[in-house]
């Protein structure tokens, strides 16, 4: 499923899918969902998990500053506070919109 439309609206992202079904997503939830390397981690060819010291975030942190379409398959958002590596799959956006009280994994 695809998004066709998406919009902050508050404290939420909001996404009109496909079919009509609409999703909204918390943006402290987005944000702590990061999928990107430096926020979960990244494994080696091993199985090793390496992952740098958790930071406190910035002033700005859960404001969505913008975003961006991802080819076919995802967004990448833009934070206020200059994060913006996160690439956010359409299906890891419906896992988290399915299950907005903890973070499912990528």
């Amino acid at each position: 499923m695809r998004p066709v439309d998406l919009q902050v609206i508050g404290s939420d992202l909001a996404i009109k899918w496909e079919g009509g079904h609409e999703s909204y997503i918390p943006l402290t939830l987005l944000r702590s969902a990061c999928p990107c390397a430096s926020c979960k981690g990244e494994m080696d060819i091993f199985g090793n998990l390496y992952k740098g010291e958790v930071k406190p975030l910035k002033q700005g942190a859960v404001t969505l500053a913008s975003f961006g379409a991802v080819g076919g398959y995802g967004i990448q958002p833009v934070w206020a506070d200059g994060h913006s590596s996160g690439i956010f799959t359409h299906d890891y956006l419906l896992r988290l919109a399915a299950n907005p009280t903890t973070s499912p994994s990528k």
